[in-house]
This record gives structure tokens, C-alpha cells and sequence, in this order.
């Protein structure tokens, strides 16, 4: 079975694994041991202190293989961004020039360098082992963060966002930021991305320029990866945009990846998510039974896993021995459940 679970001090190694799996692009986890011993380490006082929405509280969650303890995945939330240091990307808007006595009027979309994201809630650092990406493990990894939302309300500010990683070619290299970024950073696109993941962001806003840029004088390959995602990513967006994210005309101003956004009550997930008592049964014959995610509503021990339950009933929900040990509930234990998946209308 596969258990989703706050991310514990023993996982560094495995952390580092993951980090070399993901390859450039992949901001929130680089390959460094010293950042990931800091990530964990605030990710484990996140769980245990007070909520405060002034400050930066990182909670990482890991996706682990009971049946052999490999950790499969990861993915995070922060409860706020922008406080600790501040958060960049370029909002697309419009210049209009005009003159009346050439009866000449041109509207040039373009790019503003843009703290509007401050404050917000993130889903962010989100990847999955390539050998499990079947299963809908990846469905779990993701939409197990909105359980924890739903059951934590207070712990997260209204809206919440997800950057998505741009395009990017095998090497690495990013149409977007050899069009744009290069010209001003003088540095490649992975040294750029690697001094970010690090934490050091200082140079964005020493080096960036602050006055709107025009989108129409940039490449053509930099034009066309504006808002896109990449290619490994595709399937993360499409899952986000079914939960009710959408693109609000942000991106991000390295790769342009696009920065999608709601309210957190409108996420589909947490929406429709609901409590029950935990009746364990192992001769279970649910008559409709779906695919759920389904969670306890401990913190600091937070459980979440796949199950395919009978919600028919209001107030009851029969799992079996396995998903109650996995969970770590008792007979009578309150449990948070959500279709995986819309239901059709």
C-alpha cells in the first residue's frame, strides 16, 4: 500500500535521490544536501508549531511504499509566500499605443515584474519516482495535500497557487530564458535555477528590469513557451485545473512557466470532502464503491492513502484492517474522505 506521511529526518537520503531524479527545472528540490537538511527541518517545526499566516511554514509530505519503506514522492505546501524573502514572476498584460492622426492604434501584450502572489498559499515541490508513476500514485501525491488543507483550514491563507515547471529542452536549456533572462543575468539557465532553489533571490531584483518588457520583441521559441508547461508536467496541470486552478495571466519569470491559482474552499477536493466514523470491516460488500482519497485528521501524524470505499452512508465509513493500520485509526475513529476523481454530472 502506498502511505502518504509528513516527511521525517531518516528521509534525507532518499530526498537526495529524488532531487537527482528531477533534474533541472525542479526548484524546490535541488540536489544539496545541506538545503534538503534545512527543508526538513522546517518542515518539521511547521508541524508542530502554532499557525502564524505572517510567516513562511513549509509542510513536506513524502509518498512511501509500505510493502518495502522506499519513498516514492514528494510534494508540499506553504502556508504563505513572499514573507521570508520575496516572490517574483511576471504578470501579462497589455500596452496600448495610439495615434489619431495616423489612425493607428496597437495593443502589445507584455510582461510586469510582479510581487501579487505575496501572502498566498502554495502546493508546490511535487514529484514523483519515475518507476511509480502508475497506479494513480500520482493522484494520491497530489490531491492527498487538499485533505490536509480541508482538515487545516487555519493554517493556510485563502488563496492558494501552484507554479508549474516551463519548457525546457533535454539539456536543460529554456527557450524563455535564453530569449530573456540570459540577456540580464549573464548566467545559464541552471545556474540561475540552482541559486534559487537555494534560497539566494537577491540577484532577481538587483539584475531584473523593473519597467514592462514587450513581449513581441523576443524570440519566437520564447514567445511560444510563454504559459506552457513542460512536457513531464502536463499531467500535474491537467490534474490541478480538474481541482479548479486556472491561470490568472502570471508566469514565471525564468522558464514562463504558468502560475496557477483559487481560493482554497473552491479546490473541488476540499470542497466536497466530508467526515465519517471509521468502521473497520474486513468483510466489506460495498455496493457502489469509488476510488477516495481518505485521511485522518491527526497533524503531526497525518495519514493519507487510497482506498475504494462504499460513501453511500452519511455518517459511516466500513475500511478494512489494512487502511485502518495504514491510517493509524481505531474502530469509531473520526476519518476525511473525498472521491479521488469528479463525479460526473
Amino acid at each position: 500500500m502506498m502511505i502518504i506521511r509528513p516527511l521525517e529526518a531518516s528521509d534525507s537520503d532518499a530526498l537526495m535521490q529524488l532531487a537527482g531524479k528531477a533534474g533541472v527545472g525542479f526548484t524546490s528540490l535541488p540536489a544539496d544536501e545541506q538545503l534538503i537538511a534545512s527543508k526538513v527541518a522546517a518542515s518539521q517545526a511547521a508541524f508542530t508549531e502554532p499557525a502564524n499566516l505572517q510567516q513562511e511554514q513549509s509542510y513536506l509530505f513524502v509518498l512511501e511504499d509500505n510493502t518495502t519503506g522506499r519513498v516514492a514522492g514528494i510534494c508540499g505546501i506553504e502556508s504563505a509566500v513572499g514573507y521570508s524573502s520575496p516572490w517574483y514572476n511576471y504578470r501579462i498584460g497589455t500596452l496600448v499605443h495610439s495615434s489619431r492622426e495616423l489612425q493607428v492604434h496597437n495593443a502589445f501584450p507584455t510582461l510586469y515584474l510582479s510581487n501579487d502572489h505575496t501572502g498566498c498559499a502554495e502546493v508546490c515541490t511535487l514529484f514523483l519516482d519515475p518507476d511509480y508513476r502508475h497506479s494513480k500514485n500520482g493522484s494520491l501525491l497530489s490531491k492527498s495535500r487538499f485533505l490536509f488543507m480541508a482538515e487545516f483550514p487555519g493554517r493556510f491563507n485563502h488563496k492558494v497557487i501552484a507554479e508549474m515547471r516551463g519548457v525546457s529542452d533535454e539539456r536543460g536549456q529554456s527557450p524563455f530564458w535564453e530569449g530573456l533572462g540570459r540577456h540580464f543575468f549573464s548566467i545559464d539557465f541552471a545556474e540561475a535555477d540552482r541559486l534559487t532553489g537555494l534560497g539566494k533571490k537577491q540577484f532577481i531584483a538587483e539584475l531584473m528590469p523593473s519597467h514592462p518588457l514587450y513581449i513581441n520583441m523576443l524570440p519566437e521559441d520564447a514567445r511560444a513557451a510563454i504559459g506552457q508547461v513542460h512536457e513531464k508536467t502536463r499531467p500535474a496541470r491537467k490534474m490541478l485545473e480538474d481541482e479548479g486552478f486556472r491561470s490568472q495571466g502570471y508566469v514565471d519569470i525564468f522558464d514562463a512557466g504558468p502560475i496557477l491559482e483559487t481560493n482554497v474552499q473552491d479546490v473541488r477536493a476540499i470542497r466536497e470532502s466530508r467526515y465519517a466514523k471509521a468502521r473497520i470491516n474486513d468483510q466489506s460488500n460495498a455496493s457502489r464503491p469509488m476510488t477516495c482519497l481518505i485521511s485522518n485528521t491527526s497533524l503531526d501524524n497525518f495519514r493519507c492513502v487510497l482506498a475504494d470505499l462504499d460513501m453511500s452512508h452519511p455518517g459511516q465509513i466500513d475500511i478494512d484492517s489494512d487502511t485502518a493500520k495504514a491510517l493509524q485509526v481505531s474502530d469509531g475513529e473520526a476519518i476525511r474522505a473525498v472521491p479521488l476523481f469528479a463525479t460526473p454530472r
